[in-house]
């Protein structure tokens, strides 16, 4: 008897991934295929964070059920579909098989093996006694510290479906991450809804500190960072102890949104802008820093005036990586009800104009990097061309802060995809750095 094939749609986020590498683990039976029509099982693990996100998953929906073999089941899983679950099941009846949101990854086998639908009130939040299957490296994983998030962001809907702040025990994390190095792992980014909150819901407000020394101490770690640390309940002590970690890169992700007063006031963000730039200078202080951060354009309230310091700031600030999003208005959250909407045809013309200065900045801090030398991964052959390898300075994280073209080496022996090397930067392609492998 042939084995059966399993093909699944991760979207979203870095955290919706590690539900969906839960579900593999639990569905190690079914051989995984790139080519959904000749799945018997399709799962979509959907976003539901903002409207583009929303569509994304529901056309992904639509396209896999309008090719897929006639015994097939599709299984419609995670936010989407946990925050709009009466309306799909009604709406969605003839295309997907079952529906289940955020609280049952963990026994995704048993839903497809009887067919039903399931949405737990609880949110699922993995641990390290979940086998998970890691996909897309042999050498990273992501780890997640918490589910839900206790910040009150009038833009965001995500406490509505992910609930309040629930943070892993240390012992937990410490445990997945000693069992990952042992299967060759060496390389975490450690994710969550508001990471720098970690154990705040246990009453400690040093829970990415511990976390840090913690990590510190399993041999075979090599390379960490941390994701999505939240302006007001990111400190200077925990600036500190990241930039002299000798495991943790010097890497700061923290999404502001804005850096004018009144429009971060709106948002309900927790800290005024001169806190905001004081906290942002003290990261540019550190030695070998990288800073990304994310902006919100054409939110509620958000005068031209608003929009014009924002661009000012990140002229002069210069972060290393920055994302730029449309005000998406979202149902059940505090900004769908204010007044002062910003018209869509100024909402992305700002996104455009702020496009523009996030690349001229970006190609400046890639300009930089110019004959500096620094670790790298090779990761594989690019999609460029056959002679050229793909690999990513080892501080960056996976996927969103970009690659570097390997074209020559001065070492004798063949490079390892996997494996760590000393790079010199030679020149700048386009927006990829083209760079020597010396040792």
């Amino acid at each position: 008897m042939s084995t059966k094939k399993l093909h699944l749609v991760s979207l979203g986020c870095t955290k919706n991934l590690i539900d969906s590498e839960v579900m593999l683990g639990k569905l190690k039976e079914y051989e995984i295929t790139d080519d959904s029509t000749q799945a018997d099982l399709i799962i979509v693990n959907t976003c539901g964070f903002i409207e583009s996100a929303k569509q994304e998953s529901l056309n992904t929906i639509f396209e896999l059920d309008g090719t897929r073999k006639e015994e097939s089941v599709l299984v419609m899983a995670g936010c989407l579909s946990e925050r709009y679950q009466d309306e799909l099941k009604e709406g969605l009846q003839n295309e997907v098989d079952i529906f289940t949101g955020v609280g049952d990854y963990d026994v995704i086998d048993k839903l497809v093996e009887q067919k039903r639908n399931q949405f737990s009130q609880k949110v699922f939040l993995a641990d390290e006694s979940n086998d998970r299957v890691v996909t897309g490296s042999s050498y990273h994983a992501y780890i997640k510290l918490s589910e839900g998030c206790n910040q009150k962001c009038s833009f965001c809907a995500i406490p509505a479906f992910k609930g309040k702040l629930n943070s892993r025990p240390l012992g937990s994390i410490e445990a997945e991450v000693k069992n990952l190095v042992s299967q060759g792992y060496y390389d975490f980014s450690f994710v969550s809804q508001d990471s720098s909150s970690y154990l705040r819901d246990f009453n400690i407000n040093d829970g990415l500190e511990q976390l840090i020394s913690k990590v510190e101490q399993i041999d075979g770690v090599k390379s960490a960072r941390i994701l999505y640390l939240y302006p007001s309940t990111t400190t200077n002590a925990l600036i500190e102890k990241i930039a002299n970690s000798k495991i943790f890169h010097t890497y700061y992700d923290i999404p502001l949104q804005h850096i004018s007063s009144s429009v971060l006031k709106i948002m309900k963000r927790g800290k005024g802008a001169e806190q905001l730039k004081e906290l942002m200078q003290h990261m540019k202080d550190m030695p070998n820093n990288f800073v990304r951060s994310t902006f919100i354009v054409g939110h509620p309230g958000e005068t031209q005036e608003d929009f014009e310091e924002l661009c000012e700031y990140l002229k002069e600030y210069k972060f290393d990586r920055v994302n730029v999003f449309s005000y998406s208005d979202e149902d059940g959250t505090g900004a769908y009800d204010l007044k002062d909407k910003v018209s869509q045809e100024t909402i992305d013309q700002r996104a455009e104009i702020l496009g523009d200065i996030i690349t001229q900045t970006t190609l400046e801090t890639l300009e930089s990097q110019i004959g500096e030398e620094f670790e790298v991964v090779v990761d594989g052959e690019s999609d460029e061309h056959e002679y050229l390898l793909s690999a990513r300075k080892l501080s960056w994280a996976p996927d969103v802060d970009g690659e570097i073209y390997i074209n020559d080496k001065e070492i004798v022996e063949e490079i390892e995809f996997g494996k760590i090397y000393t790079a010199r930067m030679t020149e700048l392609s386009g927006d990829k750095l083209i760079a020597t492998i010396i040792k």
